[in-house]
């Protein structure tokens, strides 16, 4: 029976489907020789190629592993950087098949919780707007924010690629002009929550990711340090992205 070439791919651990889709655009994926392009079907034995080498497709399934790491401000979520920048992806476990594909991003100088898995398909899910899973950042303000501010930011504020807001923000105090607040929303665009509080004149001072989902950044857990999760946390990801548990092994 085929599948969309992009699935077998992220189902393979190779990366997340969208990434997949990135390099079939970019002419890295070749089947039975032959250039790949979107919406491409493969049969289950077709060969495969990603820059010229064959992508072994397992018969069975890898085991499904995802790691909650702890990012450092100055990482990036890149699996190789041009400016040799330090990534994501130098500290994380080695796996002997598959590799580990990163459940959205953290611009360089946010910190907190990023999810990681060796399920691309699970990965995609859990990324995919559709989805509408929440993320909950602890956010540090510099300027001053009164009722009216934190209204808008509530129900509708212009940015340049259409209207965002919050879900909700809860004051989490402060002392003089920088001020705590945990926000959440159920979007992944690019340093979303900066330009949120930059449109109402606030200015941010840091940002944590602390919740992605049912999964918390993990009590204890050192920045540059990764810890796995256990098969309850793996089954309420499974949950959030819409997915049963299936015959993969889940950590």
């Amino acid at each position: 029976m085929s599948e969309k070439l992009q699935k077998v791919l992220a189902r393979a651990g190779i990366g997340s489907r969208r990434e997949m889709e990135r390099w079939i655009e970019q002419g890295r994926v070749s089947v039975e020789d032959k250039r790949a392009k979107l919406g491409d079907r493969v049969e289950p034995h077709a060969i495969i190629r990603v820059d010229g080498r064959v992508i072994p497709i397992p018969k069975t399934l890898p085991e499904r592993r995802v790691l909650a790491y702890h990012k450092r401000v100055g990482e990036v979520c890149t699996r190789s950087d041009p400016q040799r920048r330090p990534t994501v992806f130098d500290h994380l476990p080695k796996l002997h098949r598959g590799r580990w594909v990163a459940v959205g991003r953290l611009d360089m100088n946010t910190t907190g919780l990023l999810l990681l898995s060796t399920d691309g398909e699970l990965a995609n899910r859990l990324m995919h707007p559709s989805q509408e899973i929440e993320r909950e950042y602890a956010v540090r303000v510099l300027g001053s924010v009164d009722d009216e501010k934190l209204r808008q930011l509530k129900t509708r504020v212009a940015l340049e690629d259409g209207p965002a807001h919050f879900d909700s923000i809860r004051d989490a105090g402060g002392e003089g002009r920088n001020h705590w607040y945990h926000v959440t929303l159920k979007e992944g665009r690019r340093r979303e929550v900066h330009r949120l509080w930059e449109a109402v004149g606030a200015r941010v001072s840091r940002l944590i990711r602390i919740r992605y989902g049912p999964v918390r950044l993990p009590r204890g857990l050192w920045t540059g340090h990764w810890e796995e999760l256990d098969r309850a946390a793996v089954v309420a990801l499974l949950a959030a992205a819409g997915r049963e548990p299936t015959n993969r092994k889940s950590s």
